[in-house]
C-alpha cells in the first residue's frame, strides 16, 4: 500500500467513522431492502437477496426486480420453494445468470437449516454461492457484526482517502486492509453502507464532488489534487467479437423456444434455437430450413461480445425443428427471455409486424 502523509490533512483513522455516520444520519438513500439509519433489525433475506442483485448490477436497475420478487416470494422458504423456470424467468434482464442460479441453491440450503440465515461471516460463506463480500455484507448489515465491506463504491472510496495508487487488482489487498483500518465496532452495517452511498453520490468515478464530501480534510487523494485518478485500473484488453446465429421459427402465432443446459452461459434459461455460439468461439452448427435474415442484434458479455444474426423461417413445417416449447408471440415478454434473445425477439416481431 502506497500511502502519503500531507502536511495539509489531519489523517486520523478513528476520526472516519464518526464523521460518515454523522453524514450518513442525514444523507442515507432510502432503498426498499434497508433499514433506516441507527435502526437494527433489517430483515436478513432482503439483505441477501439485494446484495445478490447488486452483483455487478445498478441500483436503479434492482429496484423493481427486487419489489416484483418480494412480492412473488416473500420469505427464503418460498424462494426455495420455486420452480427454477420459474425464477430464472424473473430474472431475466439482470444478467449474470449464474446469480440466479447461486440464489436458489443458498435459498434451498438455508431453508434445509430452519429458513434462518446464519448470523456470522464464517457460517455465511459456507453457503452456496456467498462469497467474501456477500457474506460481510449480510453479517454487518443484517446482523451488526463487524465486519469488512468493499464493493465498487468502497473500493473507490478508500483508494482515495488512503491514497493506494497500486494498480488493481493487485491493490484490492491493500484497499481491504485499508478499509479494516477504519471499519467501526459499533454500527458497522450503516458505516459499510454509508461508505456505498458516499462512494455512488459523492465520491463517484468521475467529478467526485469534492466539497460535499464529510471526509474531505482527511482524504490524501484530495491533498494530493487529482482523487479521480484512484484507483488505479489496469487497461481493459479488448474483448473479442464473437458470431451467431438465432432462429425465430413461429407456428400459428407461437414461436418456439428451448430451454438451454442448466449448466454454463445462460444456463437454464428459456431462448430462441442458435447456432452453438459461446464465449470461446463462433457459432457452427446450423439448422436446416428456408431461412432469410432479420439483421444482427448486438450484445456486451463480461468477456466478450456477440453479433447475433436473427434468421427468420418461412415455413415452420420446412425446418427441422428441435424439442422445445411453443411460447404465444404476443406473451413473450412473460418467457423471461435473457437479455440477447430478447433483441433478438423484439427484431423479429418489428419485421413480422412490417
Amino acid at each position: 500500500m502506497q500511502a502519503r502523509e500531507d502536511a495539509a490533512i489531519s489523517f486520523d483513522p478513528e476520526a472516519i467513522a464518526p464523521s460518515l455516520l454523522t453524514w450518513y444520519d442525514v444523507h442515507a438513500r432510502r432503498l426498499p431492502w434497508r433499514a433506516l439509519p441507527g435502526e437494527e433489525g433489517a430483515d436478513p433475506y432482503r439483505v441477501w437477496l439485494s446484495e445478490v442483485m447488486l452483483q455487478q448490477t445498478t441500483v436503479a436497475a434492482v429496484g423493481p426486480y427486487f419489489t416484483k420478487f418480494l412480492e412473488r416470494w416473500p420469505t427464503v422458504d418460498d424462494l426455495a420453494a420455486a420452480d427454477d423456470a420459474d425464477v430464472m424467468a424473473a430474472w431475466a434482464g439482470l444478467g449474470y445468470y449464474a446469480r440466479a442460479r447461486n440464489l436458489l441453491a443458498c435459498a434451498r440450503a438455508v431453508a434445509a437449516q430452519g429458513g434462518v440465515f446464519p448470523d456470522t461471516e464464517e457460517a455465511l460463506r459456507a453457503l452456496p454461492g456467498l462469497g467474501d463480500y456477500t457474506a460481510a455484507a449480510v453479517a454487518a448489515i443484517a446482523y451488526g457484526r463487524r465486519a469488512v465491506v468493499v464493493d465498487a463504491n468502497v473500493e473507490r472510496v478508500v483508494a482515495r482517502l488512503f491514497a493506494i495508487d497500486e494498480p488493481l487488482p493487485g491493490g484490492k489487498a491493500a484497499i481491504r486492509f485499508a478499509a479494516g483500518q477504519v471499519t467501526p465496532d459499533v454500527r458497522a452495517g450503516d458505516f459499510a453502507q454509508a461508505m456505498m452511498d458516499l462512494g455512488a453520490t459523492i465520491c463517484t468515478a468521475r467529478s467526485p464532488r469534492c466539497m460535499l464530501c464529510p471526509l474531505a480534510a482527511q482524504c490524501r487523494g484530495r491533498a494530493e489534487g487529482a482523487p479521480e485518478r484512484l484507483p488505479v485500473k489496469a487497461a481493459k484488453k479488448p474483448k473479442p467479437v464473437r458470431q451467431g446465429r438465432a432462429y425465430w421459427i413461429e407456428r400459428d402465432g407461437a414461436v418456439l423456444l428451448l430451454r438451454r443446459p442448466g449448466r454454463g452461459m445462460l444456463g437454464g434459461m428459456r431462448a430462441l434455437p442458435d447456432d452453438g455460439w459461446s464465449a470461446k468461439g463462433d457459432g457452427a452448427a446450423a439448422l436446416d430450413g428456408d431461412w432469410k435474415s432479420a439483421g444482427v442484434v448486438r450484445h456486451g458479455f463480461t468477456h466478450f461480445d456477440l453479433e447475433l444474426q436473427l434468421m427468420l423461417c418461412a415455413s415452420a413445417e420446412a425446418a427441422s425443428l428441435p424439442d422445445g416449447e411453443w411460447w404465444p408471440v404476443v406473451e413473450i415478454e412473460a418467457a423471461g427471455l435473457p437479455t440477447v434473445f430478447a433483441k433478438a425477439a423484439r427484431l423479429a416481431i418489428a419485421e413480422r409486424n412490417g
